[in-house]
């Protein structure tokens, strides 16, 4: 009798166990929450927050909830190693991460190699898919379609214009420079410059004078909002008159904090704002009554979410193995940023990138807008 009561209450033990350790499944959002680029992983956790509360309420994956875990790479490759490890070691099934092309690609071979799908709303390097991982994704474009368009749209507009093109010497930053080169020069515009700064500088004086020199009147920016924004600012200061044009990686309003009034019309390339579309409107709501203005990269995290737990549902396994052979197979699957399907590389089929210009809106805030 003693060994039969034992027993029950070990299997009682063990089904509450059971239940605690099943119950969840565990989603790692990696991205730079601390550091110069914390405005972007604000982005991807809140639009992950918001998107696992709402795919709770409806089912979650399989009938099981969505857990999440946070992991702040700072935007360093390292640390997105180390994220990435701990990830592992947590038990973390699926990533929506990260966001500097540079972290995202060594990240998912640690990922691949141990199992996991990821799902980047942010890397635009085209090296992320061209690797030929079973197991990566993204749900936004790539800079050589990001570039094409760029550089086609400087000879369309800037035909007389000397251009500089400057880059940070990150495999996001300079990959999209070079690929707007290559189209700028595919379509008869060369440049007058080409360099190369370091991720954290915050000096541009010397550059600018040479820039004078050259006499250069539109800057094409490689990088992030954090250098952009100084360059913009010292560059009208010194009374440098050249526009900027750059891509995705200056979409934050804190652009227009670090470089001021000088931000008017500055140029840059991103996909068709999701906040725009009307079939988003309640959603957007949901952010703006908290408190967050959901832009940018924050509706492709939601998005992200959304495509892992769709493709969970189509495979009816939340085995990552099953998850991302449904992505690449069963979609297309509704999101806020359209139905998305991805072909075999791992790339969705999305519109084009378009062009936005920074200015004031109707609130006299500054901001960018479709062009």
């Amino acid at each position: 009798m003693k060994k039969a009561l034992l027993s029950a209450v070990a299997l009682t033990a063990l089904v509450a166990f059971g239940g605690s350790a099943w119950a969840d499944v565990l989603i790692g959002v990696g991205g730079p929450v601390t550091g110069p680029n914390a405005a972007y992983g604000a982005q991807l956790q809140k639009g992950a927050e918001q998107a696992v509360a709402d795919i709770n309420a409806a089912g979650g994956m399989n009938g099981e909830k969505i857990k999440l875990e946070i992991g702040d790479d700072q935007s360093d490759p390292k640390q997105g190693i180390s994220v990435a490890n701990k990830f592992v070691a947590d038990g973390v099934k699926f990533v929506d991460g990260h966001f500097n092309s540079g972290v995202t690609i060594p990240a998912s071979e640690v990922y691949a190699e141990n199992g996991m799908v990821v799902v980047s709303p942010a890397a635009t390097n085209p090296q992320l898919t061209e690797r030929g991982l079973w197991n990566t994704f993204r749900v936004c474009g790539r800079d050589d379609q990001q570039g094409g368009i760029a550089g086609k749209y400087i000879a369309d507009n800037f035909k007389d214009a000397k251009v500089a093109v400057i880059h940070d010497k990150t495999p996001y930053g300079q990959g999209l420079a070079d690929e707007t080169k290559k189209a700028m020069n595919a379509n008869g515009i060369k440049e007058v410059m080409y360099e190369g700064v370091n991720v954290g500088d915050k000096d541009f004086s010397a550059l600018i004078a040479k820039m004078k020199e050259a006499g250069v009147t539109l800057i094409y920016w490689g990088g992030l909002h954090t250098e952009a924004g100084l360059i913009i600012r010292q560059a009208a200061d010194q009374g440098l008159k050249a526009k900027l044009m750059s891509g995705d990686g200056i979409v934050t309003n804190e652009l227009a904090a670090i470089a001021g009034d000088a931000v008017i019309g500055t140029l840059n390339t991103f996909g068709p704002d999701p906040r725009l579309n009307p079939a988003n409107k309640e959603i957007v709501e949901k952010f703006r009554a908290a408190g967050f203005e959901p832009e940018a990269y924050t509706l492709y995290s939601y998005a992200t979410m959304q495509v892992i737990a769709a493709a969970a549902n189509a495979a009816k396994s939340n085995d990552p193995q099953e998850v991302a052979k449904a992505l690449h197979e069963k979609g297309p699957f509704k999101t806020v940023l359209g139905d998305l399907a991805f072909d075999a590389k791992g790339d969705p089929k999305l519109p084009g990138y378009v062009m936005y210009e920074w200015r004031k809106g109707d609130d006299g805030k500054i901001s960018w807008f479709p062009k």
